[in-house]
């Protein structure tokens, strides 16, 4: 398991590596809250990712409500595994979490920031 933030002045996004569960929630809800309070847009990238539990899955509905709140974009992108798409399908909230097409194309672009800014965290493969 492994959560990293990327700032650039545009776009904060979130990596998530490996299963991501309860045992991750508090330092998956600290990053969030850090991400949303950048003021920039959200992206949370879960190509990594290979399952997410009911925590992590609300924490990310609650924090998607959270950015709409603030007037900030907020979205998914990456492939979606089968175990995580079974969790989203019970957990009723597939349809509130706005999925990104294209997500390798923002992952290079924060890549590509990141290596021009020092102050950036980059992604950890």
């Amino acid at each position: 398991m492994s959560i990293a933030l990327n700032r650039t002045e545009s776009l904060s996004e979130l990596c998530l590596e490996g299963a991501i569960d309860i045992a991750s929630a508090a330092e998956l809800k600290d990053l969030l809250i850090q991400a949303l309070g950048c003021g920039t847009q959200v992206r949370i990238s879960i190509d990594g990712a290979t399952a997410l539990d009911v925590t992590a899955v609300e924490l990310l509905w609650a924090a998607e409500r959270e950015a709409k709140r603030l007037g900030l974009g907020f979205s998914v992108a990456g492939s979606i595994s089968d175990e995580i798409s079974a969790t989203l399908d019970e957990t009723g909230l597939k349809p509130f979490l706005v999925f990104a097409e294209a997500s390798q194309e923002v992952s290079q672009e924060v890549s590509q920031e990141a290596s021009q800014d020092s102050g950036v965290i980059p992604c950890q493969p």
